[in-house]
């Protein structure tokens, strides 16, 4: 009984709050949740449609195109079902007289929706540049050899194998060979060009201009006949010549050098030339395209050597068409730079 009496009073004592509390249950440790997976975008492929620009016949249609493609990689898959137009001599545009696409623009930078139509145009058999460059200059170098030498067939029997009795004319045979065997050493190991290719066509014509000139200078330089600047101001007028040619030259060079530090290996990268430590490279400061300028220099240095009609023509359309060169290179300068400085002329400082 008394056993029984004092469990029911301890109960009610608990029930009331009075006796000790029970213990607490050790705290449940916090469940981890597992982060919510991000639900992946769709990606949106692309139809590529590609018609010919002059007859809009449709040429191929390309299926499920990453929106990320280049222009260069739809050149691909259009050259795997028409073999005969490899990328090189593609040229695929958004309108049919359109400029040409760039092989790094991307599909979804560009103004097209996802059913993109593109026009192909032929630019013909390709030739690669340094291959041009190689053709253009051996030319010129080995012809005005055969004219210094005077090989038979070129001047009269007499006067076959024999040397000239002027020392201006060796002097320029040597300034000669050497602009033309730097632009070769040149061509295979400084410059990075921007495109791979260009026309087949085209070589027939640059070959006829650089090596038609060279025969033409050289013809009248190494004649038998041939008058050297008078001997009063002649000497002073020739080493005054020389002097300008050697130092367009190492300009030309130092330029080329400067140019080529911009672009890196395999790339297409175009930045704002600066002059840089080189002398030479600061009229960059005054001019969009001194290669040009210094070009022009060295020619002008050779008329003056040589004080040769053929010679000065070839100078001045030379300069012609570097002029219309230097024009388009500044325009595009200014076109893709804001930042490009203002005080820049394309050939000649602050007159062209």
């Amino acid at each position: 009984m008394d056993a029984l009496a004092l469990e029911a009073t301890g109960g009610k004592k608990a029930a009331n709050g009075v006796a000790a509390a029970a213990p607490p249950l050790p705290a449940a440790a916090p469940v981890k949740r597992k982060p919510a997976k991000k639900a992946k975008k769709a990606v949106v492929f692309f139809e590529v449609e590609i018609l010919d620009a002059k007859t809009k016949d449709k040429l191929c249609f390309l299926d499920k195109v990453e929106p990320n493609a280049t222009i260069g990689e739809i050149k691909s898959m259009f050259h795997k079902s028409h073999p005969q137009w490899y990328p090189a001599r593609q040229s695929i545009r958004l309108d049919p007289k359109g400029k040409s696409l760039k092989d790094e623009d991307v599909l979804q930078h560009l103004p097209v929706g996802t059913t993109a139509t593109f026009y192909f145009r032929d630019l013909g058999a390709q030739i690669s540049w340094v291959t041009v460059f190689l053709t253009e200059y051996t030319g010129p170098l080995v012809i005005y050899l055969m004219f210094y030498f005077r090989v038979p067939f070129i001047y009269a029997p007499k006067y076959d194998f024999t040397t000239s009795k002027h020392w201006v004319v060796h002097l320029a045979c040597m300034c000669h060979s050497f602009h033309y065997v730097k632009r070769l050493l040149e061509t295979l190991f400084v410059h990075r060009f921007s495109h791979g290719t260009m026309p087949l066509r085209n070589i027939f014509k640059n070959c006829t201009y650089y090596w038609g000139f060279a025969a033409w200078m050289a013809y009248y330089i190494n004649h038998p006949l041939y008058t050297p600047p008078s001997k009063l101001y002649g000497e002073q007028q020739i080493r005054l010549a020389l002097i300008l040619f050697l130092f367009c030259q190492i300009g030309n060079f130092s330029i080329h050098i400067a140019l080529r530090n911009l672009r890196p290996p395999g790339s297409k990268t175009r930045k704002i030339p600066y002059p840089t430590k080189n002398p030479f490279t600061w009229i960059f400061l005054l001019v969009s395209c001194p290669n040009y300028t210094y070009e022009l220099g060295s020619w002008l240095g050779f008329t003056l050597m040589t004080q040769c009609l053929p010679v000065a023509f070839f100078t001045l359309v030379g300069f012609i068409q570097m002029t219309v060169w230097a024009k388009g290179k500044h325009r595009s300068y200014l076109k893709e730079f804001r930042d490009y400085p203002p005080l820049r002329s394309p050939i000649l400082p602050f007159i062209l």
